[in-house]
């Protein structure tokens, strides 16, 4: 009987026919197949690893192309160093025409008078200072719904926009809190470069809380991050699908109960809290405003449309 041939990737195939024999018969692959296979292999992996780079560098541009400080101008000429100005917190887009997110409370010293401002980059030229107006809020669930005049999506801004999530992150989703802060808190100006953050968390728990005197408890969901100044209004961002979960209310002060543990299977140190992203679409749908729930990836070169319901 002839032997059973097998074919492997390998340098030296050893395979015995059903006949009873004190030899077995021996097939060597040939050298340059194997060398073929092992050389194709290792370029359709680095292949594989050069996209998935890039395709993780796009998203994270998107995200910091999404992200706008919210200040306030001091100077009403440009220095050295830009206009010095007073930082309040982030703000990001989400669609665009113009319209972007933050904590109502980010807004908080604006209630008795002054113009908010955001800081946009530019493609080879300076920040730019571009007002914004305030075209709702909800203050039950602390939420801000802004509008940049004029809109930043018709002229040389380096601007993106993020999709919005429909429901709930569930306990242990992993996220991503984005944010963009001064390099120099403590003296910023418009020239400097920002500093971004990326924080990679997971989803603790929900709790309820009243964000402001004289409101019902509103609902927030508790992440394993340390929230740091300024970063209150910044996305919360699903690291599975690129979608905003969440808006960054703040650090929790509450206490940090034994309950909650963070991905490792520790004890979380520093809890951040969230407002969920989908108490903000019934105020979008109210006002009429139009929002993605499409990849960030795809969300930046599409049209705004207007989500399923």
């Amino acid at each position: 009987m002839r032997p059973v041939r097998e074919f492997h990737c390998a340098f030296d195939v050893m395979v015995y026919s059903g006949v009873r024999s004190n030899k077995p018969v021996q097939f060597r692959a040939n050298a340059r197949v194997a060398g073929a296979c092992l050389l194709a292999s290792a370029a359709l992996f680095c292949v594989c690893a050069a996209r998935l780079a890039t395709a993780q560098r796009k998203d994270e541009a998107g995200i910091g192309a999404a992200i706008c400080p919210v200040v306030y101008p001091l100077d009403e000429s440009s220095s050295e160093r830009g206009y010095h100005y007073v930082f309040y917190g982030n703000a990001f887009f989400i669609d665009k025409e113009g319209y972007l997110l933050t904590a109502a409370h980010v807004l908080s010293d604006f209630c008795d008078g002054g113009q908010p401002h955001i800081l946009l980059r530019r493609p080879e030229a300076p920040p730019r200072l571009l007002k914004i107006e305030v075209i709702a809020l909800d203050a039950l669930h602390d939420i801000a719904i802004l509008r940049a005049v004029p809109n930043p999506f018709e002229g040389k801004y380096a601007v993106a926009f993020l999709p919005l999530g429909t429901n709930k992150p569930s306990t242990g989703t992993t996220v991503l809190a984005a944010a963009l802060r001064p390099s120099r808190l403590k003296d910023p100006h418009t020239f400097d470069a920002p500093r971004e953050e990326r924080s990679p968390a997971q989803v603790l728990n929900y709790t309820s809380t009243k964000l402001d005197k004289g409101q019902p408890e509103s609902e927030l969901f508790l992440f394993d991050h340390e929230v740091l100044r300024g970063q209150s209004g910044s996305p919360v961002i699903s690291r599975e699908t690129g979608e905003v979960l969440g808006i960054v209310e703040g650090q929790w002060l509450r206490g940090v109960p034994l309950a909650l543990s963070s991905a490792t299977g520790n004890r979380a140190s520093s809890v951040g809290a969230a407002i969920p992203i989908v108490y903000a679409l019934p105020l979008l749908e109210q006002k009429h405003i139009p929002w993605h729930k499409t990849p960030a990836s795809s969300a930046a070169s599409t049209n705004a449309q207007q989500p399923e319901r």
